[in-house]
Protein backbone atom coordinates (compact mmCIF):
# COMPACT_ATOMS: atom_id res chain seq x y z
CA UNK A 1 0.00 0.00 0.00
CA UNK A 2 1.44 3.44 -0.92
CA UNK A 3 2.45 5.60 2.04
CA UNK A 4 -0.30 8.13 1.32
CA UNK A 5 -2.93 5.40 1.82
CA UNK A 6 -1.65 4.47 5.28
CA UNK A 7 -3.92 5.88 7.97
CA UNK A 8 -2.42 7.58 11.00
CA UNK A 9 -4.42 6.80 14.14
CA UNK A 10 -4.39 9.68 16.64
CA UNK A 11 -4.83 7.44 19.69
CA UNK A 12 -6.56 4.36 21.07
CA UNK A 13 -10.18 4.74 22.16
CA UNK A 14 -11.08 5.99 25.63
CA UNK A 15 -10.97 3.41 28.41
CA UNK A 16 -14.08 1.44 29.19
CA UNK A 17 -15.48 1.47 32.69
CA UNK A 18 -13.70 -1.01 34.93
CA UNK A 19 -16.83 -1.69 36.96
CA UNK A 20 -17.60 -5.40 37.21
CA UNK A 21 -15.36 -6.30 34.29
CA UNK A 22 -14.22 -9.92 34.46
CA UNK A 23 -10.47 -10.52 34.22
CA UNK A 24 -8.79 -11.35 30.94
CA UNK A 25 -7.49 -14.94 30.96
CA UNK A 26 -4.30 -15.24 28.90
CA UNK A 27 -2.39 -18.51 28.57
CA UNK A 28 1.08 -18.61 27.02
CA UNK A 29 1.90 -21.72 24.97
CA UNK A 30 5.51 -21.05 23.98
CA UNK A 31 8.58 -19.68 25.70
CA UNK A 32 11.01 -20.17 22.81
CA UNK A 33 11.27 -21.43 19.22
CA UNK A 34 11.25 -25.18 19.85
CA UNK A 35 8.97 -25.34 22.90
CA UNK A 36 6.43 -28.15 23.36
CA UNK A 37 4.33 -28.42 20.20
CA UNK A 38 1.27 -29.76 22.03
CA UNK A 39 1.09 -26.78 24.39
CA UNK A 40 -1.41 -24.73 22.36
CA UNK A 41 -3.87 -27.62 22.27
CA UNK A 42 -3.27 -28.36 25.96
CA UNK A 43 -4.18 -24.78 26.86
CA UNK A 44 -7.24 -24.69 24.62
CA UNK A 45 -8.57 -28.00 25.91
CA UNK A 46 -7.58 -27.51 29.56
CA UNK A 47 -10.05 -24.81 30.58
CA UNK A 48 -11.49 -21.40 29.87
CA UNK A 49 -9.28 -18.83 28.13
CA UNK A 50 -9.76 -15.56 26.26
CA UNK A 51 -6.37 -15.42 24.53
CA UNK A 52 -3.54 -17.84 23.78
CA UNK A 53 -0.15 -16.20 23.27
CA UNK A 54 3.18 -17.54 22.08
CA UNK A 55 6.67 -16.10 22.49
CA UNK A 56 9.05 -17.54 19.87
CA UNK A 57 11.76 -14.90 19.61
CA UNK A 58 15.05 -14.44 21.38
CA UNK A 59 18.23 -12.68 20.33
CA UNK A 60 19.62 -16.00 19.10
CA UNK A 61 16.34 -16.83 17.32
CA UNK A 62 16.56 -13.68 15.23
CA UNK A 63 19.96 -14.87 14.02
CA UNK A 64 18.54 -18.33 13.19
CA UNK A 65 15.67 -16.76 11.25
CA UNK A 66 18.12 -14.49 9.44
CA UNK A 67 20.09 -17.53 8.28
CA UNK A 68 16.82 -19.16 7.17
CA UNK A 69 15.99 -16.13 5.06
CA UNK A 70 19.43 -16.14 3.46
CA UNK A 71 18.59 -19.61 2.10
CA UNK A 72 14.93 -18.87 1.27
CA UNK A 73 13.56 -15.29 1.31
CA UNK A 74 10.02 -16.61 1.87
CA UNK A 75 11.02 -17.87 5.32
CA UNK A 76 12.13 -15.91 8.39
CA UNK A 77 9.24 -16.89 10.68
CA UNK A 78 8.73 -19.59 13.33
CA UNK A 79 7.54 -22.59 11.35
CA UNK A 80 6.50 -24.55 14.43
CA UNK A 81 3.77 -21.95 15.01
CA UNK A 82 2.22 -22.91 11.67
CA UNK A 83 2.01 -26.53 12.84
CA UNK A 84 0.42 -25.51 16.13
CA UNK A 85 -2.19 -23.31 14.48
CA UNK A 86 -2.90 -25.99 11.89
CA UNK A 87 -3.64 -28.42 14.70
CA UNK A 88 -5.76 -26.03 16.77
CA UNK A 89 -7.34 -23.40 14.51
CA UNK A 90 -10.81 -24.94 14.38
CA UNK A 91 -10.86 -25.40 18.14
CA UNK A 92 -9.71 -21.83 18.82
CA UNK A 93 -12.35 -20.38 16.50
CA UNK A 94 -15.07 -22.56 18.01
CA UNK A 95 -14.13 -21.47 21.54
CA UNK A 96 -13.72 -17.82 20.58
CA UNK A 97 -10.11 -17.74 21.79
CA UNK A 98 -7.85 -15.18 20.10
CA UNK A 99 -4.28 -16.16 19.19
CA UNK A 100 -1.46 -13.62 19.52
CA UNK A 101 2.18 -14.48 18.80
CA UNK A 102 5.45 -12.86 17.80
CA UNK A 103 6.16 -15.85 15.52
CA UNK A 104 6.36 -13.56 12.48
CA UNK A 105 10.00 -12.89 13.28
CA UNK A 106 11.58 -11.31 10.21
CA UNK A 107 8.64 -12.01 7.91
CA UNK A 108 5.20 -11.63 9.52
CA UNK A 109 3.55 -11.07 6.13
CA UNK A 110 5.01 -14.38 4.92
CA UNK A 111 3.69 -16.11 8.02
CA UNK A 112 0.22 -14.67 7.42
CA UNK A 113 0.24 -15.96 3.85
CA UNK A 114 1.15 -19.44 5.08
CA UNK A 115 -1.54 -19.34 7.80
CA UNK A 116 -4.16 -18.42 5.21
CA UNK A 117 -3.12 -21.44 3.15
CA UNK A 118 -3.47 -23.69 6.19
CA UNK A 119 -6.89 -22.23 7.03
CA UNK A 120 -8.11 -22.61 3.45
CA UNK A 121 -7.05 -26.27 3.43
CA UNK A 122 -9.29 -26.77 6.47
CA UNK A 123 -12.21 -24.78 5.06
CA UNK A 124 -11.81 -22.06 7.69
CA UNK A 125 -11.73 -18.27 7.33
CA UNK A 126 -10.05 -16.68 10.35
CA UNK A 127 -9.55 -12.93 10.44
CA UNK A 128 -5.78 -12.42 10.53
CA UNK A 129 -3.81 -9.26 11.21
CA UNK A 130 -0.13 -8.57 11.55
CA UNK A 131 2.16 -5.96 13.03
CA UNK A 132 5.44 -4.84 11.49
CA UNK A 133 7.71 -1.83 11.16
CA UNK A 134 10.35 -3.28 13.46
CA UNK A 135 12.65 -4.54 10.69
CA UNK A 136 15.43 -1.98 10.15
CA UNK A 137 17.73 -4.26 8.13
CA UNK A 138 17.11 -2.38 4.84
CA UNK A 139 18.30 0.82 6.54
CA UNK A 140 21.38 -0.34 8.42
CA UNK A 141 23.78 1.94 6.55
CA UNK A 142 21.55 4.97 7.08
CA UNK A 143 21.25 4.14 10.79
CA UNK A 144 24.93 3.39 11.32
CA UNK A 145 24.37 -0.33 11.84
CA UNK A 146 26.69 -1.54 9.07
CA UNK A 147 27.37 -5.25 8.96
CA UNK A 148 24.07 -6.26 10.50
CA UNK A 149 22.39 -9.41 9.22
CA UNK A 150 19.28 -8.60 11.26
CA UNK A 151 18.29 -5.35 12.97
CA UNK A 152 14.90 -5.22 14.67
CA UNK A 153 13.48 -2.57 16.97
CA UNK A 154 11.42 -3.75 19.93
CA UNK A 155 7.85 -2.53 19.35
CA UNK A 156 5.12 -2.17 21.95
CA UNK A 157 1.60 -3.51 22.37
CA UNK A 158 -0.77 -0.92 20.91
CA UNK A 159 -0.59 -2.34 17.38
CA UNK A 160 -1.70 -5.72 18.73
CA UNK A 161 -4.53 -4.04 20.66
CA UNK A 162 -5.71 -2.25 17.53
CA UNK A 163 -5.73 -5.50 15.55
CA UNK A 164 -7.87 -7.21 18.20
CA UNK A 165 -10.19 -4.21 18.33
CA UNK A 166 -10.66 -4.61 14.56
CA UNK A 167 -11.82 -8.20 15.09
CA UNK A 168 -8.69 -10.23 14.41
CA UNK A 169 -8.84 -13.88 15.43
CA UNK A 170 -5.08 -14.22 14.97
CA UNK A 171 -2.45 -11.50 15.38
CA UNK A 172 1.16 -12.16 14.47
CA UNK A 173 4.01 -9.73 14.87
CA UNK A 174 7.64 -9.15 14.11
CA UNK A 175 9.92 -8.10 16.97
CA UNK A 176 7.71 -6.76 19.71
CA UNK A 177 8.86 -7.09 23.31
CA UNK A 178 8.13 -10.48 24.84
CA UNK A 179 5.57 -8.99 27.23
CA UNK A 180 3.75 -7.06 24.48
CA UNK A 181 1.88 -10.15 23.29
CA UNK A 182 0.15 -10.14 26.71
CA UNK A 183 -0.09 -6.37 27.18
CA UNK A 184 -1.80 -5.91 23.79
CA UNK A 185 -4.80 -8.09 24.65
CA UNK A 186 -5.12 -6.32 28.03
CA UNK A 187 -5.19 -2.90 26.32
CA UNK A 188 -7.88 -4.24 23.96
CA UNK A 189 -9.93 -5.73 26.80
CA UNK A 190 -9.85 -2.72 29.13
CA UNK A 191 -9.33 0.17 26.71
CA UNK A 192 -6.28 1.57 28.48
CA UNK A 193 -4.72 4.74 27.10
CA UNK A 194 -0.97 5.22 26.62
CA UNK A 195 -0.82 7.33 29.82
CA UNK A 196 -2.28 4.65 32.11
CA UNK A 197 1.20 3.72 33.25
CA UNK A 198 0.34 1.71 36.35
CA UNK A 199 -2.11 -0.50 34.47
CA UNK A 200 0.33 -0.99 31.59
CA UNK A 201 3.16 -1.73 34.01
CA UNK A 202 1.05 -4.36 35.76
CA UNK A 203 0.32 -6.04 32.43
CA UNK A 204 4.02 -5.95 31.51
CA UNK A 205 4.79 -7.80 34.74
CA UNK A 206 2.07 -10.35 33.92
CA UNK A 207 3.54 -10.77 30.45
CA UNK A 208 7.08 -11.08 31.78
CA UNK A 209 6.03 -13.79 34.22
CA UNK A 210 4.32 -15.99 31.62
CA UNK A 211 6.42 -15.17 28.53
CA UNK A 212 8.87 -18.04 29.16
CA UNK A 213 6.16 -20.66 29.48
CA UNK A 214 6.82 -23.31 32.08
CA UNK A 215 9.58 -21.31 33.77
CA UNK A 216 6.68 -19.80 35.74
CA UNK A 217 5.32 -23.21 36.76
CA UNK A 218 8.49 -24.84 38.06
CA UNK A 219 10.78 -25.09 35.05
CA UNK A 220 14.43 -24.15 35.69
CA UNK A 221 13.41 -23.53 39.31
CA UNK A 222 16.10 -23.87 41.96
CA UNK A 223 13.44 -25.14 44.38
CA UNK A 224 12.50 -28.01 42.07
CA UNK A 225 12.55 -30.45 45.00
CA UNK A 226 9.26 -28.84 46.06
CA UNK A 227 7.61 -29.87 42.78
CA UNK A 228 5.49 -32.97 42.31
CA UNK A 229 7.89 -34.95 40.11
CA UNK A 230 5.31 -37.43 38.86
CA UNK A 231 6.28 -37.46 35.20
CA UNK A 232 3.54 -35.10 34.04
CA UNK A 233 4.75 -32.30 31.78
CA UNK A 234 4.65 -28.92 33.47
CA UNK A 235 1.52 -26.93 32.78
CA UNK A 236 1.82 -23.71 30.84
CA UNK A 237 1.08 -20.51 32.80
CA UNK A 238 -2.05 -18.37 32.74
CA UNK A 239 -2.35 -14.71 33.74
CA UNK A 240 -5.77 -13.46 34.86
CA UNK A 241 -5.39 -9.71 34.30
CA UNK A 242 -7.77 -7.23 35.93
CA UNK A 243 -8.80 -3.77 34.77
CA UNK A 244 -6.45 -2.10 37.28
CA UNK A 245 -3.42 -4.00 35.90
CA UNK A 246 -3.13 -6.42 38.80
CA UNK A 247 -3.23 -10.11 37.98
CA UNK A 248 -3.23 -13.64 39.27
CA UNK A 249 -0.76 -16.18 37.89
CA UNK A 250 -2.04 -19.74 37.72
CA UNK A 251 -2.27 -22.82 35.46
CA UNK A 252 -4.96 -25.24 34.39
CA UNK A 253 -6.11 -27.70 37.04
CA UNK A 254 -4.55 -31.14 36.75
CA UNK A 255 -1.43 -30.02 34.89
CA UNK A 256 2.07 -30.69 36.19
CA UNK A 257 4.31 -28.32 38.07
CA UNK A 258 3.66 -25.65 40.67
CA UNK A 259 2.71 -21.97 40.81
CA UNK A 260 4.00 -20.36 44.00
CA UNK A 261 5.42 -17.03 45.14
CA UNK A 262 8.89 -18.49 44.61
CA UNK A 263 8.26 -19.77 41.05
CA UNK A 264 6.81 -16.38 40.10
CA UNK A 265 9.71 -14.55 41.74
CA UNK A 266 12.12 -16.73 39.78
CA UNK A 267 10.64 -15.58 36.49
CA UNK A 268 10.33 -11.95 37.59
CA UNK A 269 14.09 -11.85 38.21
CA UNK A 270 14.93 -13.62 34.96
CA UNK A 271 16.88 -11.63 32.35
CA UNK A 272 16.25 -8.21 33.84
CA UNK A 273 18.92 -5.63 34.35
CA UNK A 274 18.20 -2.71 36.65
CA UNK A 275 15.33 -2.29 39.11
CA UNK A 276 13.54 -0.50 36.27
CA UNK A 277 12.29 -2.54 33.34
CA UNK A 278 12.30 -0.29 30.28
CA UNK A 279 9.80 -1.03 27.53
CA UNK A 280 8.40 0.78 24.50
CA UNK A 281 5.04 1.46 26.22
CA UNK A 282 5.99 1.97 29.86
CA UNK A 283 8.88 1.87 32.33
CA UNK A 284 8.12 -0.61 35.11
CA UNK A 285 9.38 -0.08 38.65
CA UNK A 286 10.18 -3.65 39.69
CA UNK A 287 10.73 -2.55 43.29
CA UNK A 288 6.96 -1.97 43.60
CA UNK A 289 5.84 -5.50 42.66
CA UNK A 290 3.96 -7.25 45.46
CA UNK A 291 3.38 -11.02 45.45
CA UNK A 292 1.05 -13.02 47.68
CA UNK A 293 -0.35 -16.56 47.68
CA UNK A 294 -3.92 -16.60 46.37
CA UNK A 295 -4.91 -20.25 46.65
CA UNK A 296 -3.66 -23.53 45.24
CA UNK A 297 -1.27 -22.91 42.32
CA UNK A 298 -2.23 -19.26 42.32
CA UNK A 299 -0.25 -16.08 43.08
CA UNK A 300 -1.62 -12.53 43.23
CA UNK A 301 0.54 -9.79 41.66
CA UNK A 302 -0.32 -6.21 42.60
CA UNK A 303 1.05 -2.78 43.46
CA UNK A 304 3.02 -2.37 40.24
CA UNK A 305 3.86 1.21 39.36
CA UNK A 306 4.89 2.59 36.01
CA UNK A 307 6.03 5.78 34.38
CA UNK A 308 6.47 7.12 30.87
CA UNK A 309 8.65 5.01 28.54
CA UNK A 310 12.07 6.17 27.29
CA UNK A 311 12.41 8.25 24.09
CA UNK A 312 14.53 5.64 22.29
CA UNK A 313 13.77 2.09 21.22
CA UNK A 314 16.13 -0.81 21.71
CA UNK A 315 17.26 -2.65 18.58
CA UNK A 316 18.39 -6.27 18.42
CA UNK A 317 21.35 -6.40 16.01
CA UNK A 318 22.90 -9.67 14.82
CA UNK A 319 25.99 -9.90 12.66
CA UNK A 320 27.71 -12.89 11.08
CA UNK A 321 30.89 -13.21 13.11
CA UNK A 322 32.71 -15.96 11.24
CA UNK A 323 33.09 -19.71 11.83
CA UNK A 324 33.66 -21.81 14.92
CA UNK A 325 34.51 -25.41 15.77
CA UNK A 326 35.38 -27.44 18.83
CA UNK A 327 36.90 -30.74 19.90
CA UNK A 328 36.77 -32.37 23.34
CA UNK A 329 39.56 -34.57 24.65
CA UNK A 330 38.86 -37.21 27.30
CA UNK A 331 41.56 -37.30 29.99
CA UNK A 332 41.47 -40.33 32.30
CA UNK A 333 43.18 -41.48 35.48
CA UNK A 334 46.41 -40.05 36.83
CA UNK A 335 48.36 -36.91 35.89
CA UNK A 336 45.33 -35.17 34.33
CA UNK A 337 46.85 -31.70 34.42
CA UNK A 338 50.12 -32.91 32.89
CA UNK A 339 48.21 -34.66 30.09
CA UNK A 340 46.28 -31.48 29.39
CA UNK A 341 49.46 -29.42 29.36
CA UNK A 342 51.13 -31.82 26.92
CA UNK A 343 48.33 -31.84 24.35
CA UNK A 344 48.11 -28.05 24.55
CA UNK A 345 51.87 -27.78 23.94
CA UNK A 346 51.61 -30.18 20.98
CA UNK A 347 48.91 -28.05 19.33
CA UNK A 348 50.43 -24.70 20.19
CA UNK A 349 51.47 -23.09 16.92
CA UNK A 350 49.79 -25.76 14.78
CA UNK A 351 46.32 -24.19 14.92
CA UNK A 352 46.07 -21.18 12.65
CA UNK A 353 42.86 -19.59 13.94
CA UNK A 354 42.09 -16.09 15.11
CA UNK A 355 40.72 -17.28 18.46
CA UNK A 356 41.78 -20.39 20.40
CA UNK A 357 40.13 -21.14 23.77
CA UNK A 358 40.88 -24.03 26.15
CA UNK A 359 38.91 -25.11 29.21
CA UNK A 360 39.55 -28.05 31.54
CA UNK A 361 36.71 -29.63 33.46
CA UNK A 362 36.75 -30.58 37.12
CA UNK A 363 39.48 -33.03 38.04
CA UNK A 364 38.21 -36.51 38.96
CA UNK A 365 38.46 -37.84 42.51
CA UNK A 366 40.84 -40.67 43.43
CA UNK A 367 40.03 -44.38 43.16
CA UNK A 368 36.88 -44.04 41.05
CA UNK A 369 34.80 -47.19 40.58
CA UNK A 370 33.93 -46.22 36.98
CA UNK A 371 36.11 -45.10 34.10
CA UNK A 372 33.79 -42.17 33.44
CA UNK A 373 34.16 -41.08 37.06
CA UNK A 374 37.95 -41.16 36.65
CA UNK A 375 37.83 -38.88 33.60
CA UNK A 376 37.34 -35.23 32.75
CA UNK A 377 37.03 -33.24 29.55
CA UNK A 378 39.45 -30.79 27.97
CA UNK A 379 37.58 -28.56 25.54
CA UNK A 380 39.19 -26.68 22.64
CA UNK A 381 37.18 -24.05 20.74
CA UNK A 382 38.44 -22.11 17.72
CA UNK A 383 36.94 -19.20 15.80
CA UNK A 384 38.05 -17.63 12.53
CA UNK A 385 36.67 -15.69 9.60
CA UNK A 386 37.85 -18.51 7.27
CA UNK A 387 35.74 -21.69 7.37
CA UNK A 388 38.71 -23.79 6.27
CA UNK A 389 40.98 -22.64 9.09
CA UNK A 390 38.22 -23.38 11.61
CA UNK A 391 37.32 -26.58 9.75
CA UNK A 392 39.55 -29.28 8.34
CA UNK A 393 42.81 -27.43 9.02
CA UNK A 394 41.88 -27.38 12.71
CA UNK A 395 40.40 -30.87 13.06
CA UNK A 396 43.23 -32.50 11.09
CA UNK A 397 45.82 -31.02 13.42
CA UNK A 398 43.95 -32.54 16.36
CA UNK A 399 43.29 -35.97 14.82
CA UNK A 400 46.93 -36.38 13.76
CA UNK A 401 47.85 -36.56 17.46
CA UNK A 402 45.70 -39.64 18.08
CA UNK A 403 48.63 -42.09 18.32
CA UNK A 404 51.28 -39.66 19.47
CA UNK A 405 50.03 -37.82 22.51
CA UNK A 406 48.94 -38.52 26.09
CA UNK A 407 47.99 -42.05 27.22
CA UNK A 408 44.34 -42.89 26.71
CA UNK A 409 43.90 -40.26 23.98
CA UNK A 410 40.28 -40.16 22.83
CA UNK A 411 37.66 -37.57 21.91
CA UNK A 412 33.92 -37.30 22.49
CA UNK A 413 32.94 -36.69 18.85
CA UNK A 414 34.42 -37.21 15.40
CA UNK A 415 35.81 -34.17 13.55
CA UNK A 416 33.24 -32.01 11.80
CA UNK A 417 33.07 -28.91 9.63
CA UNK A 418 33.10 -25.41 11.06
CA UNK A 419 29.74 -23.75 11.60
CA UNK A 420 28.92 -20.06 11.23
CA UNK A 421 28.32 -18.06 14.39
CA UNK A 422 26.77 -14.69 15.03
CA UNK A 423 27.49 -11.68 17.20
CA UNK A 424 24.69 -9.95 19.06
CA UNK A 425 24.80 -6.33 20.09
CA UNK A 426 22.11 -3.95 21.31
CA UNK A 427 21.60 -0.60 19.63
CA UNK A 428 19.16 2.25 20.20
CA UNK A 429 17.26 4.48 17.78
CA UNK A 430 14.95 7.44 18.13
CA UNK A 431 11.29 6.50 17.93
CA UNK A 432 10.86 8.65 14.85
CA UNK A 433 13.02 6.20 12.90
CA UNK A 434 10.48 3.39 13.40
CA UNK A 435 6.98 3.18 11.89
CA UNK A 436 4.88 0.90 14.09
CA UNK A 437 2.35 -0.46 11.59
CA UNK A 438 -0.68 -2.74 11.89
CA UNK A 439 -2.25 -4.54 8.92
CA UNK A 440 -5.90 -5.10 9.79
CA UNK A 441 -8.07 -8.04 8.70
CA UNK A 442 -9.99 -5.87 6.19
CA UNK A 443 -6.77 -5.00 4.35
CA UNK A 444 -6.35 -1.47 5.68
CA UNK A 445 -3.08 -0.36 7.26
CA UNK A 446 -2.69 1.98 10.20
CA UNK A 447 0.30 3.57 11.89
CA UNK A 448 0.38 3.46 15.67
CA UNK A 449 1.42 6.83 17.10
CA UNK A 450 4.27 7.18 19.56
CA UNK A 451 3.28 7.52 23.22
CA UNK A 452 4.43 10.35 25.49
CA UNK A 453 7.99 9.66 26.61
CA UNK A 454 10.33 10.79 29.36
CA UNK A 455 14.04 10.74 29.95
CA UNK A 456 14.87 7.99 32.40
CA UNK A 457 16.55 8.76 35.74
CA UNK A 458 20.03 7.61 36.51
CA UNK A 459 19.92 4.43 38.56
CA UNK A 460 22.30 4.01 41.47
CA UNK A 461 24.31 0.80 41.33
CA UNK A 462 26.95 -0.94 43.35
CA UNK A 463 27.41 -1.17 47.10
CA UNK A 464 24.72 0.41 49.25
CA UNK A 465 24.72 1.03 52.98
CA UNK A 466 22.62 -1.69 54.57
CA UNK A 467 21.98 -1.81 58.33
CA UNK A 468 23.06 -4.80 60.38
CA UNK A 469 20.69 -7.74 60.38
CA UNK A 470 18.10 -7.26 63.10
CA UNK A 471 18.73 -9.55 66.05
CA UNK A 472 22.13 -10.75 64.76
CA UNK A 473 25.31 -9.37 66.31
CA UNK A 474 28.40 -8.64 64.25
CA UNK A 475 30.25 -11.29 66.31
CA UNK A 476 27.64 -13.98 65.74
CA UNK A 477 28.90 -17.54 65.30
CA UNK A 478 28.74 -18.53 61.67
CA UNK A 479 28.66 -21.80 59.80
CA UNK A 480 30.00 -22.58 56.31
CA UNK A 481 27.06 -23.73 54.21
CA UNK A 482 26.06 -23.51 50.54
CA UNK A 483 24.48 -20.16 49.69
CA UNK A 484 21.52 -22.14 48.35
CA UNK A 485 20.66 -23.39 51.83
CA UNK A 486 17.92 -20.75 51.91
CA UNK A 487 18.61 -18.66 48.78
CA UNK A 488 17.01 -19.35 45.41
CA UNK A 489 18.53 -18.19 42.11
CA UNK A 490 17.57 -17.72 38.47
CA UNK A 491 20.15 -16.67 35.91
CA UNK A 492 20.30 -15.96 32.20
CA UNK A 493 21.77 -13.87 29.42
CA UNK A 494 21.17 -10.32 28.22
CA UNK A 495 23.38 -10.26 25.14
CA UNK A 496 26.95 -10.39 26.40
CA UNK A 497 25.90 -9.68 29.98
CA UNK A 498 24.73 -12.20 32.57
CA UNK A 499 22.13 -11.60 35.22
CA UNK A 500 21.60 -13.58 38.42
CA UNK A 501 18.55 -12.96 40.55
CA UNK A 502 18.97 -14.11 44.15
CA UNK A 503 16.11 -14.18 46.62
CA UNK A 504 15.30 -15.79 49.94
CA UNK A 505 12.74 -18.57 49.77
CA UNK A 506 9.44 -18.12 51.55
CA UNK A 507 9.48 -19.06 55.24
CA UNK A 508 9.36 -17.84 58.84
CA UNK A 509 12.80 -16.17 58.71
CA UNK A 510 12.47 -14.72 55.22
CA UNK A 511 12.64 -11.04 56.21
CA UNK A 512 15.72 -11.52 58.42
CA UNK A 513 17.45 -13.77 55.88
CA UNK A 514 16.69 -11.29 53.10
CA UNK A 515 18.27 -8.50 55.10
CA UNK A 516 21.37 -10.66 55.52
CA UNK A 517 21.42 -11.43 51.77
CA UNK A 518 21.30 -7.77 50.79
CA UNK A 519 24.12 -7.01 53.24
CA UNK A 520 26.11 -10.04 52.09
CA UNK A 521 25.98 -9.41 48.34
CA UNK A 522 28.55 -6.85 47.24
CA UNK A 523 30.67 -6.40 44.14
CA UNK A 524 33.68 -7.79 46.01
CA UNK A 525 31.71 -10.83 47.17
CA UNK A 526 30.45 -11.58 43.67
CA UNK A 527 34.02 -11.47 42.35
CA UNK A 528 35.13 -13.87 45.08
CA UNK A 529 32.35 -16.35 44.36
CA UNK A 530 32.56 -15.99 40.55
CA UNK A 531 36.27 -15.60 39.76
CA UNK A 532 35.51 -15.14 36.04
CA UNK A 533 34.00 -11.79 36.99
CA UNK A 534 37.16 -10.51 38.72
CA UNK A 535 37.87 -7.87 36.07
CA UNK A 536 34.31 -7.19 34.93
CA UNK A 537 31.83 -4.47 35.83
CA UNK A 538 29.21 -5.63 38.32
CA UNK A 539 25.96 -3.84 39.12
CA UNK A 540 23.67 -4.67 42.06
CA UNK A 541 19.97 -3.86 42.41
CA UNK A 542 18.25 -4.78 45.70
CA UNK A 543 14.54 -5.62 45.35
CA UNK A 544 13.20 -5.57 48.90
CA UNK A 545 9.61 -6.46 47.94
CA UNK A 546 10.90 -9.66 46.37
CA UNK A 547 13.31 -10.36 49.27
CA UNK A 548 16.21 -10.41 46.86
CA UNK A 549 18.84 -8.70 44.79
CA UNK A 550 19.57 -8.69 41.08
CA UNK A 551 23.20 -9.05 39.99
CA UNK A 552 24.28 -7.89 36.54
CA UNK A 553 27.73 -8.99 35.33
CA UNK A 554 28.76 -6.99 32.28
CA UNK A 555 30.61 -8.85 29.52
CA UNK A 556 30.69 -12.31 31.13
CA UNK A 557 29.29 -13.85 27.92
CA UNK A 558 31.49 -11.94 25.49
CA UNK A 559 29.62 -11.10 22.28
CA UNK A 560 26.50 -13.10 23.12
CA UNK A 561 25.37 -16.71 23.15
CA UNK A 562 26.08 -17.46 19.48
CA UNK A 563 29.68 -16.30 19.84
CA UNK A 564 30.55 -17.17 23.44
CA UNK A 565 33.11 -19.94 24.06
CA UNK A 566 32.15 -20.15 27.72
CA UNK A 567 31.13 -23.57 29.08
CA UNK A 568 27.66 -22.17 29.83
CA UNK A 569 27.23 -19.57 27.05
CA UNK A 570 23.77 -18.39 28.18
CA UNK A 571 24.56 -18.34 31.92
CA UNK A 572 21.61 -20.66 32.57
CA UNK A 573 23.53 -22.58 35.24
CA UNK A 574 25.34 -19.58 36.72
CA UNK A 575 22.80 -19.15 39.51
CA UNK A 576 22.99 -22.82 40.47
CA UNK A 577 26.78 -22.63 40.63
CA UNK A 578 26.51 -19.56 42.84
CA UNK A 579 24.06 -21.37 45.14
CA UNK A 580 26.56 -24.22 45.53
CA UNK A 581 29.36 -21.95 46.80
CA UNK A 582 30.14 -22.17 50.50
CA UNK A 583 29.57 -18.97 52.50
CA UNK A 584 29.59 -18.04 56.19
CA UNK A 585 26.07 -17.59 57.57
CA UNK A 586 25.13 -16.70 61.17
CA UNK A 587 23.78 -19.80 62.87
CA UNK A 588 20.67 -17.92 64.02
CA UNK A 589 19.61 -17.69 60.37
CA UNK A 590 19.91 -21.41 59.70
Amino acid sequence: MPPEEVAQRPSMRAPRSSAAQPPLRVGNCSGFYGDRLSAMRELLEGGELDVVTGDYLAELTMLILGKDQMKDPSLGYARTFVRQVGDCLGLALEEGVRIVANAGGLNPAGLVARLREVAEEQGLSPRIAWVDGDNLAPRVVELGLQGALTANAYLGAFGIARALEAGADIVVTGRVTDASIVVGPAIWKFGWTPEQYDELAGAVVAGHVIECGTQATGGNFSGFLELPRDGRPLGFPIAEISADGSCAITKHDGTGGLVSVDTVTAQLLYEVQTEHYLGPDVTVDLSTVELAPDGQDRVRVSGVRGQAPPPRLKVCVNELGGFRNQMEFVLTGLDIEAKAAWVRAQLDGRIDAASVSWSLGRLPGPDSETEEGASCLLRLVVKDSDATRAGKAFTSAVVELALGSYPGFTMTTPPGPASPYGIYRPAYVDRGVVTHTVHLPDGTVEVIPDPPVAEQPEFATGRRKVPAVAGISEEAITRRVPLGTFVHARSGDKGGDANVGLWVRAGDRQAQQAQWLERFVSEERVRQLIPEAADLDIELFPLANLHGVNILIRGLLGEGVASSTRFDPQAKGLGEWLRSRLVSVPEELL
